[in-house]
């Protein structure tokens, strides 16, 4: 980042190279819409284009670009919530005939407080510390951990009656056909 702050376009195509396809990622997987999230990752670049000027090395650059990231984002939502008629909820992230256990696992977030959520997903799809979870955040490091705790207990339970459902499914399934090969090998 220092050295595209010093002119260097290289330095600049490394960086979009490097952090393009995660900052897509967390734009894909809060947003409705492929197309939105790729804006977005744009405009992230194009905001550290223009205060390339400005930056100070106070933190890691991914640091940088992810509170850019979620600046854009909340200002997005705000966009969806004001465009949006009254009483009329914004439309889910798309899910693009994800598998069941996606599927289960996407609900249950969406179940989660928007803080939790957050935390959660910044540690587990970005792979962000909890340093930088907490700074980008503006909590403590101790309470990052504790949210973090707190939403992955959350997560679970959320979880748990799924998974206990698709197992008794399953076990359902295998009885129904055990009783067909007993019944077919009765009547032969």
């Amino acid at each position: 980042m220092l050295e595209f702050q010093g002119g260097s376009h290289p330095a600049f195509e490394l960086l979009f190279a490097r952090y393009r396809g995660p900052l897509y990622g967390f734009f894909r997987r809060r947003l409705n819409g492929d197309q939105r999230a790729e804006d977005l990752t744009q405009e992230t670049f194009v905001a550290v284009i223009r205060a390339s000027a400005r930056y100070e090395p106070r933190a890691l650059v991914r640091t940088y670009l992810y509170s850019i990231a979620m600046n854009l984002l909340a200002a997005e939502r705000r966009k969806q919530f004001r465009d949006s008629p009254p009483g009329e909820l914004a439309p889910e992230p798309a899910t693009n005939d994800a598998p069941d256990a996606a599927l289960w696992i996407r609900q249950a977030l969406e179940k989660l407080d928007d803080s939790e959520r957050e935390i959660l997903m910044l540690r587990e799809y970005e792979q962000l510390s909890y340093a930088e979870i907490a700074e980008l955040m503006k909590l403590p490091v101790n309470t990052v951990r504790s949210r973090l705790f707190r939403s992955r207990m959350a997560l679970k339970g959320h979880l748990e009656p799924e998974r206990k459902s698709a197992e008794v499914a399953a076990t359902s399934g295998v009885a129904e056909s055990v009783k067909l090969a007993r019944a077919e090998g009765e009547a032969i």
